[in-house]
């Protein structure tokens, strides 16, 4: 998997303090933009962030190149509905000798392993038979597993991206789409690291976990440490 952030606005938490400033000041937002300190900025965002008063975060945003993923992460990926998508096309792209994604359990397994990479093989062949064929490349795509690798352009708010990390970072999430949002969440840190700050999972950034009676048992294990 190879993540990257090739985007993003300029000085993100400066432009989060403006906002938030801005509603409660005579000045204009370009006047606010020249003339808050970088102290200022921090205060101010740092005290956004906590308060949870996250609506301004929503003016600056983050773009991902995301290569090495399967066709299983993207279907989940795009569940996040407030954000840009621009994926590889199966439709136009050739898929003659597609690369896929080996899940880990199957990996440790040699049998395992054996049985799917043989299937692997089985697809790509019926696959390049069809277009043979004289099959179009958007109705060959039918045979094709979900298991396929796939390159994606992921677009997300400030305020999107911290709701993502709190679903997705999550131990109960699936393997593949949490290992991207760790490295979503490092990237992004980069650029702004007062606004995530404090993003991860809910056990982490609220106290308390979402999962119900399916929890991992991390938010019990902190709570008991703590009272050590």
């Amino acid at each position: 998997m190879k993540v990257k952030m090739i985007s993003h606005t300029p000085d993100p938490e400066r432009m989060v303090a403006m906002s938030a400033r801005l509603c409660y000041s005579p000045v204009g937002a370009e006047d606010l933009v020249e003339t808050m300190s970088t102290t200022q900025v921090e205060k101010l965002v740092s005290k956004i962030v906590e308060m949870e008063h996250l609506s301004t975060l929503e003016h600056v945003s983050f773009t991902f190149a995301i290569e090495g993923v399967s066709r299983v992460l993207t279907h989940q990926l795009v569940r996040h509905r407030i954000a840009s998508y621009s994926q590889q096309s199966q439709r136009y792209v050739s898929e003659h000798d597609f690369e896929y994604i080996l899940p880990p359990t199957i990996a440790s397994n040699e049998v395992a392993k054996e049985k799917f990479e043989q299937l692997m093989q089985q697809i790509r062949s019926t696959y390049n038979e069809l277009v043979d064929l004289g099959v179009h490349k958007e109705d060959a795509r039918y045979c094709l597993a979900n298991a396929a690798e796939t390159k994606i352009v992921v677009t997300m708010n400030a305020r999107t991206l911290l709701h993502f990390f709190e679903l997705r970072c999550c131990a109960r999430a699936q393997w593949e789409i949490r290992r991207l949002a760790e490295l979503m969440l490092v990237e992004v840190k980069k650029a702004a690291p007062l606004l995530f700050k404090k993003a991860g999972p809910t056990c982490i950034t609220g106290n308390y976990c979402s999962e119900g009676e399916l929890t991992c048992g991390r938010l019990a294990a902190m709570q008991g440490s703590a009272k050590k």
